[in-house]
């Protein structure tokens, strides 16, 4: 059930119970095959007021408010906190969101060259739309949700992902080196190159994934793929292995 309406801002609603951290309680069930699926719960903001894109400013602190149409050259919110915040449609020619804070966030209707997000903090997000380059390494996302997102260039280096889904998405180039994922979903989603060297795996689920090629196959454990890869895997692997296939 929803929680109070507090006399500090707006009432948030969810459509699932929460432990109070932006997810469900309890522990996710396995899905088909075993796979725990991402713990996501649909974020729905009641009673926001409206934003004015002037308070859009770095290291600002932005609680309860839905913007609609925010658009310009550069939309800087390094170290920023946004909490209970909705966008409707964000449209810049780069986002800056270095060392920001975002809980309890949708964001619909995006259309960004250039996204920075190093050391960022996502928690509770929803995101839709069509993003270039995203420099997001070393950042910790908790229970984000990319719908139907293109992405060209998605370097997540070094970070720490726990229940995270892409779902319909295009990813031309993603980076996960060094990363560590837990409960990660990629489900409808087509990824050009995937760069996963030195990460460290959990309930990660690719079964309906479109890869085209891998690298760092040797850090693959924890990923759980469908039959149809093994034809994909096959020479990846061998080559990997320094194997022949001849007839």
């Amino acid at each position: 059930m929803p929680s109070p309406q507090s006399n500090h801002g707006p009432q948030r609603a969810r459509t699932a119970p929460s432990n109070g951290r932006g997810r469900p309680s309890g522990r996710s069930r396995p899905g088909r095959g075993g796979v725990r699926a991402p713990l996501l719960d649909p974020v729905k903001l009641d009673g926001l007021d409206d934003g004015a894109p002037a308070a859009l400013t770095p290291g600002a602190t932005v609680e309860g408010l839905r913007f609609g149409q925010v658009s310009g050259p550069v939309l800087d919110l390094t170290g920023a906190r946004l909490d209970g915040v909705a966008f409707e449609s964000l449209t810049a020619d780069r986002l800056e969101l270095r060392g920001a804070v975002l809980n309890e966030a949708v964001v619909e209707h995006v259309d960004v060259p250039v996204v920075g997000a190093v050391a960022s903090r996502w928690r509770d997000v929803t995101l839709s739309g069509r993003l270039g380059s995203v420099e997001a390494y070393e950042a910790e996302l908790r229970s984000v949700h990319f719908v139907g997102c293109k992405l060209s260039f998605v370097n997540l280096r070094g970070a720490d992902l726990l229940d995270v889904a892409f779902t319909d998405c295009v990813i031309e180039e993603l980076d996960l080196s060094g990363s560590q994922l837990r409960r990660v979903q990629l489900s409808g989603t087509r990824v050009g190159r995937l760069e996963i060297d030195r990460a460290r795996l959990e309930d990660v689920d690719l079964r309906r994934t479109d890869i085209e090629t891998v690298s760092g196959l040797e850090h693959l454990r924890g990923a759980t793929f469908g039959p149809h890869h093994l034809a994909q895997l096959a020479p990846l692997m061998a080559r990997a292995l320094g194997l022949r296939i001849e007839d």
